[in-house]
């Protein structure tokens, strides 16, 4: 889980990059999955092509519903809201998932909040705490940290500026919480299709039902059919980078591990893809830390494992 979290930080960074170069996030996206379709159709046959229980309509649905809200529509939401803030505000708010997870697993009857036991008094506080950081993170700024200072700065020049600046904060604010919400959800549909189908086949049927929903959408929306060539460009590694890493090899070892210690374990360690995105975002991006974003930070992480 070290190195998943490790590789979604760099896909943060990644993202940027694409989008700076002028790619559009909904191609970007569609891509995504239609490479991660590539790497798993494969690895499935290959691992579990014998072994691998009947598709039901059930497993298809569950398999359709990890598409839309860990694929397609969570990934666009995701990528959309990195475009209008900055790489260490989305990886921030990602922390919000397991406070997310609790709420939902508790009107699903999956957990029991207990609210007269201390356990479920600090799961509750722990819960407000995210979300009151989740609102600091918005609304408020502070004055500037400044830890490191380099020269390097992959993005055009005031593009970083522009975004921070941009009165679309507060929109990429609510798609990130609106992403959170999604990834929530697949967690937790994804944790019940896994004890019924194996991790591979599993990410493989999520993947196809993510490539053609995503693909359908993007066609929808960008008809500009030269906004989907690619070259041996900054364009061509990202879609590499998220398909295969990401979206294809990440996912699946996501699902055996949600499957053997449960979704809220496997959100535990979205705090080190911030620590992650934070470093390379500073020195790469040249990305700004402000004291009300380390505030909203401290108190996502520790409401995240008072939740925990």
């Amino acid at each position: 889980m070290v190195v998943v979290q490790i590789i979604f930080g760099g896909l943060n960074i990644m993202y940027k990059l694409a989008r700076n170069d002028g790619m559009s996030m909904k191609i970007l996206v569609a891509y995504r999955n239609i490479f991660a379709t590539a790497i798993m159709v494969p690895l499935a046959l290959i691992f579990e092509g014998k072994s691998r229980p009947k598709l039901t309509w059930m497993i298809f649905l569950q398999g359709s519903l990890c598409g839309l809200f860990g694929g397609s529509l969570g990934q666009n939401l995701y990528a959309e809201s990195l475009s209008l803030t900055s790489a260490t505000f989305v990886a921030a708010m990602t922390n919000l998932v397991p406070a997310m997870t609790f709420v939902m697993a508790v009107f699903l009857r999956m957990e029991r909040l207990a609210i007269g036991t201390i356990a479920g008094k600090a799961k509750l506080m722990g819960t407000i705490m995210s979300l009151g950081g989740a609102m600091i993170l918005t609304f408020y700024k502070g004055v500037e940290i400044k830890l490191w200072s380099t020269n390097i700065n992959l993005l055009h020049h005031g593009a970083a500026a522009l975004q921070e600046s941009s009165p679309n904060q507060v929109l990429g604010s609510l798609l990130a919480v609106a992403s959170c919400v999604c990834i929530a959800v697949w967690l937790i549909v994804q944790t019940k299709m896994s004890m019924v189908y194996p991790s591979y086949s599993g990410t493989d049927l999520m993947c196809v039902c993510a490539s053609i929903q995503s693909v359908v959408y993007a066609m929808c929306t960008e008809r500009d059919w030269s906004a989907w060539k690619l070259g041996w460009d900054i364009r061509l590694l990202t879609v590499v980078y998220s398909g295969v890493l990401a979206s294809g090899l990440m996912v699946t070892l996501m699902t055996w591990v949600s499957r053997m210690r449960g979704p809220l374990f496997v959100s535990s360690f979205f705090p080190l893809m911030l620590a992650t995105v934070a470093i390379l975002g500073s020195l790469l991006l040249h990305e700004q830390l402000h004291i009300g974003s380390i505030i909203a930070a401290v108190l996502i992480i520790v409401g995240l494992y008072i939740v925990l």
